[in-house]
């Protein structure tokens, strides 16, 4: 079964550490089923109370799965192999509609806004002793938080939305707790989860944001934590609107203890309103806004505000290891910000130019599609793997839907930032040439 592999140890912890060692090593190989619990309780002598503990930390950790009767065995994609490495290969001939990338057309030159903090810096150099954030920063982004109506609170500087959402779960949460995450939901964040031994806990979706009644049974079943995506979801691009935002709240309001993040990234490049979550009950909470979407994903740079405690904790840790966010990094984005480099209007505008045309083109060829805000359509397909490959023989290449699913069905993700309306027709024609006359019957929810 473990072929060459013997798995020591007496503790949970330590027969938990030498399975991941293997897996880290490569000698246990993805796929690969472990001993039943009584078996391997004998190899070792333990009770095999102990080999079920260590089974469910390996789980809780995302290194094996479970399946009854049938065992557990190294998952096909541990928590060490990225989601975003699940690519398929593209051919000279095809266009890459894969990457989630925002159209460099619509980014801002960097250019007077690096040299504004160069001369910062040269007047007041940054040492060691310095406060964390730039002030102008700061006044900024309180100003914008304000002005979508959420409460007052600190605000954190951290390197990007993920690293922002870390840190609050790093700080909030113990391994083992369960958080409600969206389903399909953003890759890199169902990775990170495993990898804190936190589990994530499916919510389904629709274009209007996550639905009440499957919020309310992840909380039931005592789901720690919530992620919203606002607006711009990867990858189905759902926005929260007015009705399922009061909606939503509503089912929040009964679990005062849950810890709600609320994940913005979109701010900066949609023109829906953006509908808050906070103050609805939770009373540990953070909204996070990143600067990757509207001026480029190398300027990893976030804002978060929240409760004093949360963002106390996150400041505090953050003080502990990397310090800071550069203050180089902190004033481009804020003249980036203050000067309005990239209209919010202007770069909203071009990319639902490319959704509506695409949504449209699918929508006369009766193919089912998603794309409410930010940058990518999602199309539900009876099976991916075929339809993946038959889009690529067309010079098109997807994402595939594994990459952020969990129990929703398959589906494939387009990035529509670079896809000239003028192509919209001959990929539409394509995907119905793929998926055949009618679209797919699977629906998103």
């Amino acid at each position: 079964m473990l072929g060459d592999y013997p798995i020591k140890g007496r503790r949970a912890s330590e027969i938990a550490a030498d399975v991941e060692q293997g897996v880290s090593s490569g000698r246990l190989a993805p796929g690969t089923p472990l001993p039943p619990l009584r078996d391997l309780a004998g190899e070792l002598g333990v009770n095999p109370n102990t080999v079920a503990a260590a089974y469910r930390l390996l789980r809780d950790r995302g290194v094996i799965e479970t399946a009854g009767r049938k065992g557990s065995r190294i998952l096909p994609r541990p928590a060490l192999t990225p989601r975003d490495q699940i690519r398929v290969p593209v051919p000279p001939h095809a266009r890459d509609l894969s990457g989630g990338n925002p159209d460099p057309a619509q980014l801002p030159d960097l250019t007077p806004a690096l040299a504004a903090a160069a001369e910062a810096a040269r007047r007041e150099p940054v040492q060691y002793g310095h406060p964390a954030a730039d002030p102008g920063l700061l006044a900024l982004a309180g100003a914008a938080f304000a002005a979508d109506g959420l409460p007052d609170g600190p605000i954190a500087v951290a390197s990007g939305s993920l690293d922002t959402i870390e840190r609050i779960l790093a700080t909030r949460l113990r391994p083992g707790d369960a958080v409600a995450v969206e389903d399909p939901g953003w890759g890199s964040l169902l990775d990170l989860l495993p990898a804190l031994g936190l589990k994530p806990a499916p919510v389904r979706l629709d274009d209007d944001g996550p639905l009440p009644d499957a919020l309310a049974g992840a909380l039931a079943d005592g789901a720690r934590a919530v992620i919203v995506t606002s607006r711009a979801q990867n990858p189905t691009g759902a926005a929260l609107t007015a009705t399922r935002a009061g909606e939503l709240r509503e089912v929040l309001a009964g679990y005062p203890g849950v810890l709600l993040i609320e994940d913005d990234h979109g701010h900066g490049i949609v023109d829906q309103p953006y509908h808050p979550l906070v103050g609805s009950g939770p009373e540990r909470w953070a909204v996070v806004r990143s600067a990757a979407k509207a001026y480029g994903p190398d300027l990893r740079l976030s804002v978060a505000v929240g409760d004093e405690d949360t963002i106390g904790r996150v400041s505090g840790r953050q003080r502990l290891g990397a310090g800071w966010v550069s203050h180089l990094l902190q004033r481009t984005v804020a003249e980036l910000w203050r000067t309005d480099a990239a209209p919010a209007g202007r770069v909203a505008a071009a990319y639902r130019e490319r959704r509506d045309a695409l949504l449209g083109e699918l929508a006369a060829r009766g193919i089912e599609a998603h794309g409410a805000s930010g940058l990518n359509v999602w199309v539900p397909v009876p099976d991916e793997t075929s339809a993946l490959v038959a889009l690529v023989q067309r010079g098109w290449v997807a994402a595939p839907g594994g990459r952020y699913r969990m129990q929703s069905p398959p589906g494939m993700r387009l990035t529509i930032a670079e896809l000239d309306p003028a192509d919209a027709r001959r990929l539409a024609e394509d995907l119905a040439a793929v998926l055949g006359t009618g679209g797919v019957g699977s629906r998103l929810i």
